[in-house]
């Protein structure tokens, strides 16, 4: 079972100023063993107060990559787009801000092989890995649909893949470019960051059942080896 360390906050505020710290320190070390850091960090409105102040932290920026750890297949600079958001935050920093999809592909398995065949360029295993969760369960794009078992139970080696929800998310109906859970699971360290009650149930509960748990979350999580860190606030 994996051990899971959860951190309360009092409000939104403060569990950003404790997210950007955790991923400084990983950044941090990573520089100081390697010289270098890669990182995969979650999309959606959550995290992004982490991320700017992640990005006021004096690090040695051109030493890190960052990469989304899933995608919408849309064009750069699509406001769906999750690497446009980062790269809004990170690339005037001087990061390395590297999309998984680089371009909007009609054939989204397609699309998902041009992904796995960029991450096989980084630095592998991730330095650190940051995961949010939908309501549903969901984390990164590993949805229920005709690819889920592929993103949990793929080849250890593949790093990435296309996904179609099913159903389709109603905010976002569309296909999509995910890490796979052997990806994620594979990370030197992994953080969760979610909000709110209803989230924090289906999270704990999604943890409770293990590796047969009806969530994508609870699947991937199952696969993870090291501590992680769940990081929440009403």
């Amino acid at each position: 079972m994996t051990e899971i360390e959860w951190w309360d906050y009092e409000d939104a505020d403060e569990l950003a100023n404790a997210v950007a710290g955790d991923i400084q320190f990983v950044i941090e070390s990573a520089l100081d063993a390697r010289g270098s850091a890669v990182i995969a960090l979650a999309g959606g409105k959550t995290p992004m107060a982490a991320y700017e102040k992640l990005a006021q932290a004096k690090l040695d920026w051109k030493k890190v990559t960052i990469i989304p750890g899933d995608e919408r297949i849309v064009k750069l600079g699509d406001p769906l787009s999750n690497v446009t958001a980062l790269a809004k935050i990170f690339l005037p920093k001087g990061a390395r801000v590297k999309p998984i999809v680089p371009e909007a592909m009609s054939d989204y398995k397609a699309a998902g092989r041009s992904a796995d065949a960029l991450m096989q360029d980084l630095h592998w295993p991730l330095d650190f890995c940051l995961l949010g969760m939908g309501g549903d369960g969901h984390t990164a794009s590993i949805f229920p649909g005709p690819d889920y078992d592929e993103a949990l139970s793929g080849p250890k080696e593949r790093r990435a893949l296309g996904v179609m929800p099913d159903p389709l998310p109603p905010e976002a109906p569309l296909a999509r470019v995910t890490l796979s859970a052997a990806a994620i699971a594979s990370s030197k360290a992994l953080m969760i960051m979610i909000t709110g009650d209803e989230k924090k149930k289906v999270l704990e509960q999604a943890i409770e059942q293990g590796p047969s748990s009806s969530y994508p979350i609870g699947r991937v999580l199952a696969e993870v080896e090291l501590p992680v860190d769940v990081h929440w606030a009403a």
